[in-house]
């Protein structure tokens, strides 16, 4: 299969998003005197600026593009055409080149992040199993593990539906076969028929994977309908380049849709969020009243700036699939090295092979050291765990840094 995504250089990067520019509204040469929008505000923000010229990711966040709506399905306000395809083909490499679909068999928008594209796949099948399958309210749950990012409580929540969470083993931060099992069989003592399963690609405290087909198998064998959706808010752009097996994607047919976050690894702007889902489920979520805009809205935000999409676009793009591969290697090789040391200072540790989160425990580092290297607990409170996440910025000199005062405070100890 021929791959959308490409390393492209800096000259060509520049010359397709201000041809796509080109393509979006003048409000200086053209008579549009109905939309309630503009660039910014030119008495701050000057485009005559001679740096912004050959800038386009600044230029774009002037020229102040609307994304509303999802551009996969067809028709979208006209008015930002230019920069809505290259949004267009970012979805795509993320949904074909990175998570394993086939082409054009996703849909998809880039979210504020991935707290928004996680309610985003719950709100759809919230009311897909509603309009579908005439499913009560109280008819439906979420179920997901323990270590699941907050974002689920809050869609259980907004949406007013019960949630119910797996335990996870304590050494081996996963949910065990027979654990899901058990929490299916009290949700469906509970009046439970319609389930939303969301699985953790890479946890937000401890980098831990969730075994997807535990949780396949269970809901199969009790016979409930389900729909899948993958957390990969933190482990997107990363553990699909560690783990070749992944069962994580588009290419297992029980997995419905995926959230990415851009602005953690691929280091795109706060609010950056990606939402893939497979075609024919966004349509649950159309707000049919946004008759004002063209081809209505799918998205929980509604209007989204669409600097942000052009931003994580130039960031694969100039990487291109060879250079991200190698930006991976180089972390999982610098995380590979601090567990090694950590091993030799006997110091317990959580590390998941295929990810950059390492959690060290709490009895084997002072509060003094975690907060001078600012290291993020798991709870504030009473913190079990410190987490270091190796980043583009971690090198080995400073994780070196935090080794001597680790060192220093087993000599003082």
């Amino acid at each position: 299969m021929k791959s959308i995504w490409k390393k492209r250089s800096q000259e060509e990067i520049k010359s397709i998003i201000f041809d796509a520019l080109g393509k979006n509204i003048n409000y200086d040469e053209q008579n549009i005197l109905g939309v309630p929008a503009s660039y910014l505000d030119d008495k701050v923000f000057n485009q005559d600026v001679s740096f912004v010229k050959d800038a386009p990711f600044i230029s774009t966040l002037i020229q102040n593009p609307n994304h509303i709506g999802c551009h996969t399905l067809g028709k979208s306000e006209p008015f930002f055409q230019g920069t809505q395809a290259i949004e267009k083909e970012l979805i795509e490499i993320c949904a074909v080149d990175i998570l394993k679909g086939k082409p054009g068999q996703q849909d998809g928008y880039v979210a504020s992040g991935g707290t928004e594209a996680n309610l985003q796949a719950i709100w759809v099948y919230r009311n897909y199993f509603r309009k579908d399958c005439k499913a009560k309210r109280e008819e439906i749950c979420i179920i997901c593990s323990e270590d699941s990012h907050y974002s689920m409580d809050k869609a259980a929540n907004v949406f007013d539906i019960d949630i119910y969470k797996v335990q996870v083993d304590a050494e081996e931060k996963i949910c065990s076969e027979e654990s899901i099992g058990n929490v299916i069989t009290k949700a469906k003592k509970d009046g439970k028929i319609y389930f939303i399963v969301v699985c953790n690609m890479m946890t937000t405290m401890f980098g831990s994977v969730d075994n997807v087909t535990y949780f396949i198998n269970q809901l199969k064998r009790n016979s409930v309908s389900f729909k899948l959706h993958i957390d990969g808010a933190y482990g997107g752009f990363y553990y699909p380049f560690t783990n070749k097996e992944s069962k994580m994607d588009f290419d297992n047919p029980d997995v419905s849709s995926v959230t990415l976050d851009a602005h953690k690894m691929a280091q795109a702007p706060y609010g950056t969020g990606i939402f893939l889902i497979r075609k024919n489920l966004i349509q649950y979520a159309n707000t049919k009243e946004a008759s004002y805009v063209e081809g209505e809205d799918f998205t929980l935000i509604g209007s989204r700036s669409g600097a942000n999409a052009i931003a994580v676009w130039m960031i694969l793009a100039k990487n291109g699939p060879y250079g991200w591969h190698e930006k991976v290697f180089i972390l999982q090789k610098r995380t590979e090295w601090m567990c090694n040391e950590l091993s030799l200072l006997g110091i317990s540790y959580y590390r998941h092979p295929n990810s950059n989160i390492i959690s060290v425990a709490s009895r084997d580092i002072s509060d003094h050291t975690a907060k001078e290297f600012g290291l993020v607990p798991d709870n504030h409170i009473d913190p079990s765990w410190y987490k270091i996440v190796i980043m583009d910025h971690v090198t080995i000199e400073k994780l070196s840094m935090l080794m001597e005062s680790l060192k220093l405070s087993e000599t003082i100890n």
